[in-house]
């Protein structure tokens, strides 16, 4: 008996020791990496304090003029701490068949983006970017098209998840609250 009572208060503890560790490593998007259009390593925790709006894009798609008005919205916010982050995805039809060269010159060109693009990455099926994936274990549900936007606040947590025909400028009140909050 005491064998079994001592065996009982060793997987409580060890129970307890496990979760209280496991409410210490917060969920958030500052725990993924990720490349840039260039193939740069950067860690998304590079960009903590700052509030993050996540688009899978794509240079021949219906939803491709988005470009423009995201690149308005980083303009006019991202003195305030707003990051656009642009993943080129060429899953929905082939609409980003290009090389980074290629996207990031039609991007340039055809609508002045300057906000950070990441590299081609995958967002649904069985190799979703782990980032996609986290994502959509906070709102979820396959990216139905490109131009999903995802919302994260200043502490690297998911706050709005927008369908792709969402336009950036529908985007603006969630924007400036997320802006406000420290």
């Amino acid at each position: 008996m005491k064998k079994l009572m001592l065996g009982l208060t060793l997987v409580l503890m060890l129970f307890a020791a496990g979760s209280a560790m496991a409410g210490s490593s917060e969920q958030t998007v500052y725990r993924f990496k990720t490349e840039t259009l260039d193939g740069k390593p950067i860690k998304l925790s590079h960009y903590k304090g700052k509030v993050l709006l996540i688009v899978n894009v794509a240079s021949k798609c219906g939803n491709t003029p988005q470009y423009k008005g995201l690149e308005e919205l980083y303009k006019k916010y991202k003195d305030q701490g707003l990051v656009i982050l642009g993943f080129p995805c060429n899953q929905f039809f082939s609409q980003e068949p290009g090389d980074a060269k290629t996207i990031q010159s039609f991007c340039t060109l055809n609508y002045g983006v300057t906000f950070p693009l990441m590299h081609k990455i995958e967002v649904n099926g069985d190799h979703k970017d782990p980032l996609y994936a986290y994502l959509e274990t906070v709102y979820p549900g396959d990216i139905e098209w490109n131009f999903a936007k995802f919302l994260v606040d200043r502490h690297g947590h998911p706050i709005q998840r927008y369908k792709p025909k969402t336009q950036p400028e529908d985007l603006t009140s969630d924007i400036e609250k997320a802006l406000a909050q420290k």
